[in-house]
């Protein structure tokens, strides 16, 4: 591949599906001759809206995506998926369970699913993840779903990519207290309880809204309030939004607030069946309009974009500790650690004033 072809740029921005292909193949082996390319897809991207789906393992994330492909693709929408699998502990690679659940659109010449190995990395992302969407984004794809490997309560780094987060759960988890540990539970836009034919899903939304609620009440952080607050005192004469933010969402007061907080949708699916699958949708397109009118999208996406370079900033300097230079330097200051020569904040401060050389 011809790292700075314009035909090549044109074949992406085309949707060429074998040319993303192997551009998101260069970017999973860190190949160098990527960047220059992601470089110049760069400015093609930042309209699509991407949607996260995280969730504890077993919850159905795989079957709802999958739902969710064909209710986007009925509204005309182009949908593209990164899937994270686990990592094969003898190949290194993706497992692709998520994608034999696919396979109903593998012939969709708009649609496009990969599946990207975790490869041990933490917080339920594939490290190749963030130049893969912005890959994708460039490809002119309207939705771009994110669906997590599903690691439980630390996969919360889906925040740093998505714009809309869809938290799959399903009945009969645990108690109350499993669903308000920190972790996913706080990072979530939207609820989606899956396998609702089960026994205990009335249960399990009540405690979604009961610990909601409370998050409000208590002033707890939260990735919502400002977004449905605002969103809903803009829109106080307008029947539709206050009849869907009374169905799914839901309604509580604050003490101190003239208007009722919305809450976020908690909707009871059944993805097997496709059972309320158009309403979850609905609320994944509602919300992006939300992010948009609110100026909330802009904020995110700045916070984000700080978060990754960032990022790309330690592992450069990751890079540079592990060259045998640097590894030398390292290994001269520690023997002087251990002779009592330096203490160990003098020479973190040496190898520091050795890095910007």
């Amino acid at each position: 591949m011809d790292a700075v072809s314009d035909s090549t740029i044109q074949e992406i921005l085309n949707g060429n599906m074998r040319t993303i292909a192997r551009l998101i193949s260069l970017v999973e082996r860190n190949a160098k001759e990527r960047i220059e390319l992601i470089k110049k897809l760069h400015q093609y991207s930042g309209k699509a809206h991407v949607l996260g789906i995280t969730g504890p393992p077993g919850a159905g994330k795989s079957t709802v995506t999958d739902k969710l492909i064909g209710e986007f693709r009925k509204r005309n929408k182009r949908v593209a998926v990164i899937a994270v699998d686990p990592s094969s502990p003898f190949t290194g690679g993706a497992i692709l369970g998520d994608r034999i659940r696919m396979m109903n659109h593998a012939t969709d010449p708009d649609v496009f699913i990969r599946s990207l190995a975790s490869r041990g990395h933490l917080g339920g992302l594939a490290q190749a993840c963030g130049e893969t969407l912005r890959i994708l984004d460039a490809a002119q794809y309207d939705i771009i779903i994110i669906e997590t490997v599903g690691v439980g309560q630390s996969e919360v780094e889906i925040v740093r990519y998505a714009d809309t987060i869809v938290l799959v759960t399903v009945p009969g988890l645990g108690d109350d207290i499993q669903a308000i540990k920190a972790g996913i539970m706080e990072i979530g836009d939207i609820f989606c309880v899956n396998k609702a034919d089960k026994d205990g899903t009335e249960r399990t939304v009540r405690e979604i809204r009961a610990m909601l609620e409370t998050a409000i009440l208590n002033n707890a952080p939260t990735r919502f309030t400002e977004l449905y607050a605002s969103y809903y005192k803009n829109h106080q004469s307008d029947s539709a939004v206050q009849h869907s933010f009374a169905g799914h969402h839901g309604i509580t007061n604050l003490p101190g607030h003239e208007l009722p907080i919305p809450l976020p949708p908690v909707i009871a699916t059944v993805a097997e069946t496709g059972k309320n699958i158009q309403e979850l949708a609905d609320a994944i397109i509602l919300h992006g309009t939300m992010l948009k009118e609110t100026g909330l999208l802009e904020q995110r996406r700045n916070e984000n974009l700080l978060w990754e370079i960032e990022n790309m900033v330690l592992d450069m300097v990751t890079e540079k500790i592990n060259s045998s230079e640097s590894r030398n330097q390292l290994e001269k200051l520690v023997a002087s650690v251990q002779l009592r020569k330096l203490d160990t904040f003098e020479a973190s401060r040496k190898l520091f004033e050795y890095l910007l050389h």
